[in-house]
């Protein structure tokens, strides 16, 4: 018998924007952990904004298991919140209620900034850096500093020991910005993924007295760059049958639900959709070829593979919570009707 140190980690109930909360437990297993051996567990929910004081359990039900690299027999483990009776989702728990498809296929960009100090890393005590242009997918110590990319590497590598699809790095606009994305096939598997992208994110951040910035535009009014989580999505009809008349239904439909996606798309996102930067504003809907100012980008290989494959909506910002991004994506596709034929 082996004990493994099993993490787990929830979102708590701070509003507009949960933060992931984890705390370890010791097991003896035979051999590493399946989901289904792993028990539940309480919590103080009066400490995270998901109970009162007088009567503050809360459960841990875990959803997701990861190996974790950062520990000896480390395991990190995805849990949704319920009620005291571990069986009734608490209010919080925006998962459980998500509409998940698996031919649903999803990929975040998540973007944010570094922080030391108050500011963004890289930028000096007073003032602003050197104007944003060479820092995208920039190299070199002037571009990206002495520690930033050790911290994406390390990230990367986190997370592949853990089996996340992770899918990609980069230095971002400004100074000190930088993405990741990840992909996963099911709303709830890419949300799964991301939630623990970023914790493992800023765990990791710890040890080098660095923080994450998620906020969509932490530097204000200013001629830099704000932070999405441009999200990539497809169906399997969107992959497989498409059409230019389901196409423009579809875009239809988003246009439609403007307000439902805004609403879940992240807050303070007017402060970064303004038409600026590579945004569409937050309350006028676009769409375009090839047009990262648009609220949806259409790649060329959709339209020419005859309008079939995968759109990226723009919208999505970087504090976005990907269960619920995914799940409105869902909703909106689902009220566009189906070729008959192609639906059988």
């Amino acid at each position: 018998m082996t004990k493994y140190k099993l993490e787990y980690i929830w979102l708590d109930g701070y509003t507009p924007v949960p933060s992931l909360r984890g705390k370890t437990q010791l097991k003896e297993f035979d051999s590493y952990p399946t989901l289904e051996q792993l028990p539940l567990w309480g919590f103080d929910g009066s400490s995270t904004m998901q109970a009162e004081g007088h009567s503050s359990d809360c459960v841990l039900k875990p959803v997701a298991v990861f190996p974790d690299a950062a520990r000896v027999n480390g395991a990190l483990v995805m849990c949704e919140v319920m009620m005291p009776d571990g069986k009734t989702p608490h209010p919080s728990n925006k998962r459980a209620t998500i509409l998940d498809d698996s031919g649903a296929w999803f990929g975040f960009e998540q973007e944010y900034f570094f922080y030391k100090d108050g500011r963004p890393l890289g930028f000096p005590a007073s003032g602003y850096p050197a104007p944003q242009g060479p820092y995208y997918t920039g190299v070199g110590y002037k571009n990206v500093g002495d520690i930033a990319r050790k911290l994406v590497e390390e990230h990367l590598d986190l997370c592949l020991a853990a089996g996340i699809n992770h899918e990609g790095i980069n230095a971002e606009v400004a100074k000190g910005q930088w993405e990741f994305q990840i992909f996963g096939k099911g709303s709830k598997t890419a949300a799964d993924q991301m939630w623990m992208a970023r914790y493992l994110m800023m765990r990791n951040c710890e040890k080098y007295g660095v923080d994450i910035e998620w906020h969509c535009k932490p530097l204000g009014d200013t001629d830099w760059n704000g932070s999405g989580m441009h999200t990539n999505f497809s169906t399997t009809y969107m992959r497989e049958v498409g059409g230019k008349e389901y196409f423009e239904s579809l875009m239809k439909a988003f246009e439609t639900n403007i307000e439902e996606h805004i609403a879940v798309y992240g807050p303070d996102n007017h402060m970064r959709l303004t038409g600026k930067h590579e945004t569409a504003p937050w309350n006028k809907f676009s769409y375009g070829v090839a047009d990262r100012g648009a609220s949806i980008r259409v790649p060329h290989s959709f339209v020419n593979n005859g309008y079939k494959g995968y759109l990226e909506d723009r919208r999505p910002n970087s504090m976005g919570d990907p269960y619920a991004i995914a799940s409105q994506i869902l909703k909106t596709i689902a009220e566009v009707p189906l070729a008959k034929a192609a639906a059988a």
